[in-house]
């Protein structure tokens, strides 16, 4: 047994060894290959939802729902996530301003203890949101999820998407490409302490969407019908 194993990895350093130079110039092909696919995933992205983002409260124009995407409420350390509060103040200025009259909620809820509507629920209510105007989405895993099923299950057709800069423009790029109406109004950044390592995997996401979208056609998770509160439409 210890021959077959010894001769097997002789053999696989003989091939490594004779073919070294077309295995050196695949890795570099493959490494140029999935650098551009990142930087163009990140350009498209980018210049195709510049139009669609806001970043003054003034300049936002009024829509009559807004799209709150989930996060979890705390970091993997038990600290609060800035992410969520800011996500959170983003909302309730909104509302208060008179830009958007309904709030829909939507994000993961997989585990028992682990509810990103809930959570943000209880943190509108306890700066006076009134709960008839909160609608929660449960089944937001993903935000293709949360986007296409505020269309497909709640039947909205506009809506101001509420997130950070990074993730509302994947989020409007989506809604775009559903034929969805919608425009992002940008959550504050956290420090950049709490922002570098998300927005390097947002690179990664955002190849990922274009598959999503362009190559696998994928549908959320879960479908059916709900409603908003009374007057959303």
């Amino acid at each position: 047994m210890k021959n077959t194993v010894t001769n097997y990895f002789n053999s696989i350093q003989q091939f490594v060894f004779r073919n070294k130079k077309a295995i050196l110039i695949s890795g570099a092909i493959v490494f140029l290959l999935s650098l551009s696919a990142l930087f163009y995933a990140n350009y498209r992205v980018n210049t195709e939802t510049d139009k669609y983002i806001y970043k003054s409260l003034s300049e936002v124009p009024a829509v009559r729902v807004g799209l709150v995407l989930g996060t979890s409420r705390y970091t993997s350390s038990g600290k609060s996530n800035p992410f969520f509060y800011n996500r959170i103040q983003a909302a309730k200025a909104l509302f208060y301003s008179g830009k958007v009259q309904y709030l829909l909620l939507s994000g993961d809820n997989r585990y028992f203890s682990y509810n990103e509507p809930r959570e943000m629920r209880k943190e509108l209510l306890r700066m006076g949101i009134p709960d008839s105007v909160i609608a929660m989405d449960f089944a937001g895993f993903r935000t293709l999820d949360s986007v296409v099923r505020g269309k497909k299950v709640f039947k909205l057709n506009r809506f101001i998407i509420i997130s950070q800069e990074f993730h509302g423009r994947r989020a409007v790029y989506i809604a775009r490409h559903h034929d969805i109406d919608a425009i992002a109004y940008v959550a504050t950044d956290p420090p950049s302490e709490y922002t570098w390592t998300v927005e390097l995997r947002e690179y990664f996401a955002r190849v990922a969407m274009l598959l999503d979208l362009y190559l696998f056609d994928t549908k959320p998770y879960f479908l059916g019908e709900e409603k908003l509160p009374e007057g959303a439409y």
